[in-house]
């Protein structure tokens, strides 16, 4: 076998050098640049590409033989034909008469080339976003193209058990003993430590998300390889470069196709185009979820890169600059890493606060629900600590009784305490509360500064008509809160506007629209960046 591989390699040298030359093809060619993967090499000639794949044998791929060789140039025109039009033209042999090599020509073919017809580099989603120019209509139209891709693609059987919770696991492991002997190397130990870790401690924590995925058909034939070089606006949308040589890389969750992309953006310093694209995909899809596992999948998405560059590195045949701008790329794909696995694993502590009747409960309820987290409600902790039924009506005046400052000053203690026990465990928490008061919200932002955590204060709003209208819906009710029509003015009157707390760490929502509409308002915040900022600032 290894000497057949000397002799394909040998000749493929000889195949690339004829490939150099414009009168090469049989088509008008001036001149001819190239592209190289470690898989791949590539041929452009102004008008068409030709792409030829290398006789390696990976672990996860293997192009050995001429026959293997063709059969996933097949598969690539087949599957990329899915996102693209009159793009992928055809599979095309390269023959050997004497001691030449033709296009197409009469001799035996000796190796094969998929055909493709060469889009515009400036037309390209990455040369877009370099120069500025990519739209909100480029985002909403590429939104659309996913969404109805995603959903028409093949699911169930094989495909849900490649992306099953245990195979989602065997390749994180997979990833991580494939990447260990460039630790110290190539990669900081400390990092690739807390990756691994982080990446395991989730991944136990969420297997009940990763079946919910699988019965909720979230599972599909994906591209496998969704970045900003792959897209581009030429003839409406075009989508090269799927993954073709493994299944396994290419069936899988939505959201970790989508966390690809998203990784890229935020790679090349866009991560507000990312945060924008994932909202119109999530509003078009009806998939919250995606955002619950987005930092996940994109740590993993980043560690897949980490490991391509090292393997790439070690393979050597790259000159000094070829390799050090390698070095380079892999410890920020690393950084990458690092930051949302440091993101998934800290815990959060969420305020949903606002005036009494205006939607906290509901949001704060469905919030856990999504993701995965207890709440903690003020009204059940002061009616617990003065003996009382949560359904128990306490019809007093305003700020007397269980509802003096004494008492609101112990109910809220109470919280925060409660807080901390969950976080101590490193779970995150939902405290839902009015939170009126400057005072009480200062004793949050120094808990979470205290405990090194991420903090986000959702407060919800509607019209005051509205309020009193719901408040008005209680009379005559047990309900857990107390507050009624009646206290309305006093309460309006104590509530303090969040002006201190800064905007990375808040969040305003408009509870008169959608409880759908509310969530995606409130998940589709750019966490990484937001939370991270948020601790800096806590620290400051």
């Amino acid at each position: 076998m290894e000497n057949e591989l000397d002799i394909d390699i040998q000749q493929q040298a000889e195949i690339f050098q004829a490939m150099e030359r414009p009168d090469f093809y049989p088509h008008p060619v001036v001149s001819v640049s190239q592209r190289e993967t470690h898989i791949s090499k590539v041929f452009l000639t102004g008008s068409y590409v030709y792409k030829i794949k290398k006789p390696l044998n990976l672990e996860f791929l293997n192009f050995t033989t001429l026959e293997k060789r063709l059969y996933f140039c097949r598969q690539e025109v087949l599957l990329n034909r899915r996102l693209t039009h009159n793009v992928y033209l055809d599979v095309v042999p390269i023959t050997q008469k004497g001691s030449s090599y033709y296009l197409a020509g009469s001799g035996k073919p000796v190796e094969y080339a998929v055909k493709m017809r060469q889009l515009p580099e400036d037309s390209s989603m990455l040369r877009l976003l370099h120069s500025g120019r990519i739209k909100e209509e480029n985002i909403q139209a590429l939104s659309v193209v996913l969404s109805r891709f995603y959903d028409n693609a093949p699911t169930g059987g094989h495909i849900n058990t490649i992306g099953s919770w245990e195979t989602v696991w065997t390749n994180c492991e997979e990833n991580f003993t494939q990447t260990e002997t460039f630790v110290e190397t190539i990669l900081d130990e400390r990092m690739f430590q807390i990756v691994r870790a982080a990446t395991r401690s989730f991944l136990r924590r969420w297997k009940d998300l990763f079946e919910h995925r699988i019965e909720t058909k979230k599972i599909r034939d994906c591209h496998g390889d969704l970045r900003t070089g792959h897209i581009y606006f030429a003839d409406d949308i075009q989508i090269v470069d799927c993954i073709e040589f493994n299944e396994r890389f290419r069936y899988g969750d939505i959201a970790s196709d989508l966390a690809f992309l998203a990784m890229d953006l935020d790679y090349e310093g866009h991560s507000q185009v990312a945060q924008d694209i994932l909202t119109a995909y999530v509003r078009h899809a009806n998939d919250q979820d995606v955002f619950v596992l987005l930092d996940f999948y994109k740590c993993y998405r980043a560690f897949v890169r980490v490991k391509v560059n090292c393997l790439r590195i070690h393979a050597g045949n790259l000159d000094k600059q070829e390799s050090n701008k390698l070095v380079r790329q892999t410890h920020q794909y690393m950084d990458l890493a690092y930051r949302y696995a440091v993101q998934f694993t800290r815990p959060t502590l969420w305020v949903v606060c606002g005036m009494p009747a205006s939607g906290k409960s509901t949001i704060a309820k469905e919030l856990a629900k999504r993701l995965g987290v207890k709440v903690i409600r003020s009204d059940l902790v002061r009616k617990e600590l003065f003996g009382l039924q949560p359904d128990e009506e306490m019809d007093v005046p305003f700020e007397e009784g269980i509802y003096s400052k004494g008492a609101s000053s112990l109910t809220y203690g109470k919280l925060l305490l409660l807080a901390q026990d969950e976080i101590k465990k490193n779970y995150s928490i939902i405290l839902d509360a009015t939170y009126n008061s400057r005072h009480q919200r200062s004793e949050v932002l120094r808990l979470a500064k205290d405990m090194d955590i991420n903090l986000m204060f959702v407060e919800c709003r509607c019209r005051d008509a509205m309020l009193k209208e719901r408040l008005l819906s209680r009379e005559g009710t047990s309900t857990t809160s107390d507050a009624r029509l009646h206290h309305f003015k006093q309460i309006k009157a104590r509530f303090e506007p969040i002006d201190e707390v800064r905007d990375e760490m808040y969040i305003g929502v408009d509870t008169e629209r959608s409880l759908e509409e509310s969530l995606e308002h409130i998940l589709s915040r750019d966490y990484v960046l937001e939370c991270l900022q948020t601790v800096d600032a806590l620290k400051g």
